[in-house]
């Protein structure tokens, strides 16, 4: 019974911490703007201006469509019809979510992030974070199996 319903939680969950997100990277919130901005001037000081920037290679755009797109493939692979995609959806959302969690650790953004108000949220943003994280191995896990066949596939086709 776990077996059965884990994938739907863990996939519900992703695609929610996701989805709910997307409001915020996408209108340009004060919030996005902070957590960007910081990232951008982050990385300006290592020589990589731009970055971070709305029109930078990781802007809130790029993380916020791939987000939306591991979500969507997640949310698809709960048919029968698209169950095999559900590995590509949590390496997906894994990938992005690593990203975040290493930005939210090695970075001047921190784990509390600012509010627009000017509280800080408590690491509330990180601790999403993680579960996403918990989420996506979860699901990698339980798919060990097509995965191991999609290496093998690969392997004989050398």
């Amino acid at each position: 019974m776990l077996r059965r319903y884990l994938p739907i939680i863990f996939t519900l969950y992703i695609a929610f911490v996701f989805i709910q997100s997307l409001f915020f990277k996408f209108t340009n919130s004060p919030e996005t703007q902070y957590i960007f901005g910081t990232l951008d001037v982050w990385g300006s000081s290592l020589g990589w201006p731009g970055l971070f920037a709305p029109t930078g290679i990781f802007s809130q755009y790029v993380v916020g469509t791939s987000e939306l797109i591991a979500s969507v493939i997640l949310l698809a692979a709960l048919s029968d019809r698209f169950g095999k995609f559900r590995p590509l959806g949590a390496a997906m959302a894994m990938g992005v979510i690593s990203g975040a969690i290493f930005f939210h650790l090695f970075t001047p953004l921190g784990v509390s992030v600012l509010n627009a108000d000017g509280t800080h949220d408590g690491g509330e943003l990180f601790a999403l974070a993680c579960g996403v994280w918990l989420a996506s191995a979860g699901l990698l896990w339980m798919s060990r199996e097509a995965i191991g066949e999609i290496i093998r596939l690969v392997r004989r086709e050398r």
